[in-house]
C-alpha cells in the first residue's frame, strides 16, 4: 500500500484523482503540491505563532497563489478548517469554510480574485473554455461528495465571511493586512 498524500481524507482523494489526470487541471490553476509545503507565508511573517497555523497544500492559479488550511484551532478533522488563499499579490484572506466548500467553488473552474470571489461573473461564466480535467471532476466530486457548482457563489462569498473576519483578526496580530 503508498503512502497516503497527507492525512485529510479529502486530499487523499482528491490526490488520486489529479493523479490518474495526469498533467491537466480539474480547474483552472489549481494544482496540488507537496503537503506542508512552501505557500510564501515566510513572507508575510516570520513569527513561528504565524506560520505554525498554516498547512499549505495546493497552487491556486499560474502566477504564484496558493491555499492553505488555517488551523484556526486544534480539531481533529482537518477538512473541517477553513481555506486560506495566499495571493501572489498580497492577499491573504478566507476563500472557503472549509475543504469541500473549496472544491464546489474550484467546479466554477476560474482561478480566484480578490473581489468578486471566483471570476468576472455569470457573463464570462459560459463563454470560457472549461479545463481539461474538469468534467471528470465534476463526475468525481458529484460521486464522491453528492457536491456540484454553487448555484450562488456570490452567496458563499458572503458565507464565509465570518471566518474571514476571524482570520483578519488573528492574523492582524502578525501581518498588516490593510483595509480589504
Amino acid at each position: 500500500m503508498s503512502e497516503a498524500y497527507s492525512p485529510v481524507p479529502e486530499l487523499n482523494l482528491l490526490k488520486e484523482l489529479q493523479d490518474r489526470l495526469g498533467p491537466v487541471f480539474c480547474s483552472k490553476g489549481f494544482e496540488l503540491y507537496e503537503y506542508g509545503g512552501d505557500a510564501g507565508l515566510h513572507t508575510w511573517s516570520e513569527d513561528p505563532a504565524f506560520l505554525g497555523r498554516f498547512v499549505p497544500f495546493a497552487k491556486a492559479n499560474g502566477s504564484g497563489s496558493d491555499y492553505a488550511l488555517w488551523r484556526c484551532d486544534d480539531r481533529v478533522e482537518l477538512a473541517t478548517l477553513p481555506v486560506v488563499f495566499v495571493g501572489d499579490e498580497g492577499d491573504l484572506y478566507v476563500i472557503a469554510r472549509d475543504l469541500r466548500e473549496l472544491f464546489r467553488l474550484l467546479a466554477l473552474d476560474r482561478e480566484p480574485v480578490a473581489e468578486g470571489f471566483l471570476g468576472a461573473g455569470p457573463d464570462e461564466e459560459d463563454t470560457e473554455e472549461h479545463s481539461q480535467g474538469h468534467a471528470e471532476f465534476l463526475a468525481w466530486l458529484d460521486r464522491t461528495f453528492g457536491l456540484g457548482p454553487p448555484e450562488d457563489p456570490d452567496a458563499l462569498w458572503e458565507a464565509r465571511k465570518e471566518h474571514d473576519d476571524r482570520f483578519r483578526s488573528w492574523a492582524g496580530r502578525f501581518v498588516d493586512l490593510g483595509d480589504r
